[in-house]
């Protein structure tokens, strides 16, 4: 039983450290950035978001989106249409000028966070 536990918990620490390293911030001074552009999105509630785009060199897109009081660092993944972003549980889906954010915490029939944000394309 001893020979058991000691085992575990040494388990227990290299997750854990392996844990913390693998959610380490990725340094926003590592992208690199191609291309920037900030909109700024009205949504139906009248808050209004102000997102910055940044196309990276290496062909990356991601997208700096204020939630709850801080602004994520989401990545662009495959969408049917538009682009879609995901940060964590959260996803900012852009269609056109259109935007959503959803949080996938609320589950797969949770409406949307924010929903029908509009920004004028530039």
């Amino acid at each position: 039983m001893r020979t058991w536990l000691v085992a575990a918990t040494g388990v227990l620490v290299l997750l854990s450290a392996g844990s913390a390293a693998w959610a380490a911030p990725q340094p926003l001074a590592d992208i690199q950035p191609k291309q920037r552009q900030t909109q700024k999105y009205t949504c139906a509630t009248g808050k209004i978001l102000q997102v910055t785009y940044l196309n990276a060199a290496n062909g990356q897109s991601f997208a700096l989106v204020p939630v709850k009081g801080q602004t994520l660092l989401f990545v662009s993944t495959i969408a049917a249409s538009g682009v879609k972003y995901q940060a964590g549980s959260y996803t900012w889906w852009t269609k056109g000028p259109r935007a959503d954010l959803y949080d996938a915490m609320g589950g797969a029939d949770a409406p949307p966070v924010m929903s029908d944000c509009v920004t004028m394309i530039r």
